[in-house]
């Protein structure tokens, strides 16, 4: 054998340099990770014009919609309708933004692998949790936001002026939206996969807004549907907006004569509580369903 192929053979093949001097990188902390996986949810939200109408546009088409068929005041009051109404209909798009629109979307993640491959990646798990519910936060204020908007400017939807009932307005809409959340975690459980996740959710969320009083006064309907709608959070945070937005001598009109704004805390923290509790029980990083 010649020295020359004697050299070649002794030849070791280039390899590629690391591009990380052996160090490792340190694993992303709970609150990088969840930054970075907020951003992530809101991008993802915003560029699937399917996913914004269907949450985000639903409630303010009800607005529109109802706002244009209802007129004059609700029967023995002096209060109208559309003032009556926003109460309810701002209830409705946080459970349309909290409930429906995130128990599409962890389907989707599902499905799509995207639970599957966080669960195998350095990130710390909460993160996925605290994206969604940012999401879901940002997306309720902001609907929120737009429905009084257009009420106030489009509808003449008086505003209240006290700092009272803005912070009452502030702890409803945070735990009804921390409930719808936390029980549409859970209630991914349900749903079969991405395509039936629509049917699943939608026939619930109708038929709460049906009879928590969004659309109609709450003591007009018969006594078993109140007495149904008393127990999920629809109709307390319905009702809790409705201190907001209402004259005091409203409450008269209530089913128990007062806002209960107590009782309205306490069904919201119980639900936050049982939602917790069931998405811990319920949700799955691996499985069958997990794609």
């Amino acid at each position: 054998m010649s020295t020359t192929a004697k050299t070649q053979s002794r030849t070791v093949p280039a390899q590629p340099e690391p591009d990380v001097r052996g160090e490792r990188r340190a694993v992303p902390g709970l609150a990088a990770a969840s930054r970075a996986r907020a951003g992530v949810e809101l991008r993802s939200y915003f560029r699937n014009a399917q996913y914004v109408v269907f949450t985000l546009m639903l409630p303010i088409m009800l607005l529109v919609i109802f706002a244009s068929i209802f007129d004059g005041n609700v029967e023995g009051s002096n209060v109208p309708f559309r003032q009556y109404f926003i109460a309810g209909i701002i209830a409705a798009g946080v459970m349309s933004t909290a409930f429906t629109g995130l128990a599409i979307s962890v389907a989707m993640d599902r499905e799509n692998g995207i639970i599957r491959r966080l669960a195998i990646s350095p990130m710390p798990k909460g993160a996925y949790f605290i994206g969604k519910v940012v999401l879901v936060i940002i997306t309720s204020a902001l609907e929120a936001a737009i429905l009084l908007a257009i009420g106030t400017a489009v509808y003449g939807l008086e505003l209240p002026t006290e700092l009272s009932r803005w912070l009452t307005f502030a702890w409803v809409l945070a735990l009804g939206t921390a409930a719808c959340a936390l029980l549409a975690l859970a209630f991914t459980y349900l749903i079969p996969s991405a395509n039936a996740a629509a049917a699943v959710v939608t026939p619930p969320f109708l038929i709460l807004q049906f009879i928590s009083g969004v659309f109609f006064p709450f003591t007009n309907l018969p006594g078993w549907m109140q007495s149904v709608a008393s127990v999920f959070p629809l109709k307390w945070m319905t009702q809790g907006f409705r201190s907001v937005f209402l004259p005091d001598s409203f409450a008269a009109n209530e089913a128990s004569g007062a806002w209960d704004l107590q009782m309205v805390a306490i069904v919201l923290t119980a639900w936050i509580v049982v939602g917790g509790l069931a998405a811990l029980l319920t949700f799955r990083w691996r499985g069958a369903r997990v794609k």
